[in-house]
């Protein structure tokens, strides 16, 4: 028995002995030689948000690659820092109570200057180069930032920077592919909370950002899926498409869906303190383009919230097809301009010799909208030959404002055939409820449009417009005032609408309802 004893005594010296030499060589390394966690701590990091951490970050980055990848994980604490170097097969994971925090550049402490690149003529400075940046990568794959603390942008600059100058982009990402971004929070992102351009597979989920420019751009992108995420983006938009040409070639952004999701238009940081206050902006949307050149093409957009901000904007405007497009289930409040609007138009910032783009194969249904802006309706609208195709608006009511006049109802509203598309450059519309100019294929089916307060302007205006059908409107307007104004309309059938008459018309020059 005492020989037991003694054996077990000796084992339990041994395994001790071994405990403590793996906890030595972990401190000597920096972290434990049998896992795959890498703690910025232990490469030096303080985290106490006055030292600047960005050796020690990238330290552990360093070491997981080495080691063939793993998670590098920040405990509690602020990490104050510079450009961050992501790398393949790493993950970043922010525990609660963790920030990531952007330097203010000076005293010799600057972030990575913006790369050279091969085009720059056809996009903004922020689409044209991407390594100034707090957290960047270029080329990469298999790479993750998790975890529910926050990426707090204090030192990024919102506003074009020459390149020398500071970052402008919380998270970045070029041509890189099996992307997870969750969790997180991103408080003050500057120009960009988050650009992806050249992005494939990309999951986008449960984050919250809460910004003073853009909230996300996803830009030439494929297979990408966005969902559960909030984002409050005042000055700019919140959830934004695009298909630019910074990868100096048109590549079209495809296969992707957005669900689940809130924008709004809120004082910048009031989202995330819970006051929501109103602001003077509200931009805040969910946006295709206007960078487009490549396309958007495949894309469902569903189960979706818009509070205090613009609406839903589908652009083409540099050359790009965008078709196959499927929205439902929308809901929005206190909407700044319009609800719904779908340009076309040719502005053609790209290489000469392409062609006016197209805008075709694209179902809304299922909208509810309260207290729209009383300036701008439902806008859809192509340029001269070159219509918009094949639309369907269907099971959508919304409330306007109201407020319009009689002399509102003569304007002449410009077409802006070159011009930046947005709703707000087109002014006052003379209809409040639905705007459709040079289209062809048009549904309207069970649409319902109203006004909170008296509006003397027409609900529905069709300019231009090849093929309208019309089930089921219901189109609140005064005494006096048509229901629908149309001009040079063809194939136009109108059935089982609320005051309006049934009609069958091969063609309408000019006519009102």
């Amino acid at each position: 028995m005492h020989k037991f004893n003694a054996i077990v005594t000796v084992l339990l010296l041994v395994a001790t002995i071994i405990v403590a030499s793996s906890e030595s060589r972990a401190d000597t390394a920096g972290t434990p030689s049998n896992s795959t966690s890498y703690n910025v701590r232990s490469f030096g990091a303080k985290g106490d948000g006055s030292t600047l951490d960005t050796q020690s970050i990238n330290a552990a980055i360093d070491a997981a690659t080495t080691a063939g990848g793993g998670t590098v994980q920040f405990p509690a604490g602020s990490y104050l820092t510079g450009s961050i170097h992501l790398k393949s097969n790493v993950a970043l994971y922010l525990d609660s109570g963790a920030t990531l925090v952007a330097m203010t550049q000076g005293n010799g402490a600057t972030y990575d200057p913006a790369e050279p690149s091969d085009s720059t003529k056809f996009q903004d400075y922020g689409h044209s180069h991407f390594h100034n940046s707090l957290i960047w990568g270029e080329g990469l794959e298999n790479v993750s930032i998790l975890g529910p603390g926050e990426i707090y942008g204090k030192g990024l600059t919102r506003q074009d920077a020459p390149v020398t100058g500071p970052a402008n982009k919380s998270i970045c990402l070029k041509n890189c592919k099996n992307v997870i971004l969750r969790d997180f929070t991103i408080r003050h992102g500057g120009w960009f909370g988050i650009l992806a351009t050249g992005v494939d597979n990309m999951t986008i989920d449960n984050l919250k950002i809460d910004t003073n420019r853009d909230g996300m751009d996803i830009d030439c992108c494929r297979e990408v899926h966005v969902s559960n995420c909030t984002v409050n983006s005042p000055n700019d938009d919140g959830i934004c498409l695009k298909s630019s040409y910074a990868l100096n070639t048109a590549r079209a952004c495809e296969n992707i869906t957005i669900t689940n999701c809130h924008v709004s238009g809120f004082t910048e940081g009031t989202l995330l303190d819970g006051t929501y206050v109103e602001g003077r902006g509200g931009t805040g949307r969910i946006k295709f383009g206007t960078e487009s050149n490549g396309g958007f093409k495949n894309i469902a957009i569903s189960n979706c919230t818009f509070t205090s901000c613009h609406g839903l904007a589908l652009e083409s405007a540099d050359g790009a097809q965008l078709e196959d497009v499927s929205v439902d289930n929308l809901t929005m409040r206190d909407v700044r301009s319009a609800p719904i609007f779908i340009r076309l138009c040719k502005r053609m910032r790209g290489p000469d010799g392409v062609a006016i783009g197209d805008i075709k194969r694209v179902n809304i249904s299922n909208i509810v909208v309260y207290n729209s802006d009383s300036r701008s309706a439902i806008l859809i609208t192509g340029i001269p030959d070159h219509p918009i195709e094949d639309i369907s608006l269907s099971n959508i009511h919304v409330w306007y404002k109201g407020g319009g006049t009689q002399a509102d109802s003569a304007i002449k509203t410009p077409e802006q055939e070159a011009e930046y598309p947005d709703p707000d450059r087109f002014g006052t519309l003379p209809a409040y409820g639905v705007f459709v100019r040079h289209a062809k294929g048009l549904t309207l089916e069970n649409i319902q449009v109203s006004t909170l307060t008296d509006d003397q302007r027409s609900p529905v205006i069709l300019d231009d417009v090849a093929g309208a059908d019309l089930f089921r409107v219901k189109a609140q307007h005064q005494t006096g005032v048509p229901s629908i104004v149309m001009s040079k309309v063809t194939d136009l059938h109108i059935h089982s609408s609320y005051d309006i008459p049934d009609t069958d018309k091969a063609t309408v020059d000019n006519a009102s309802i």
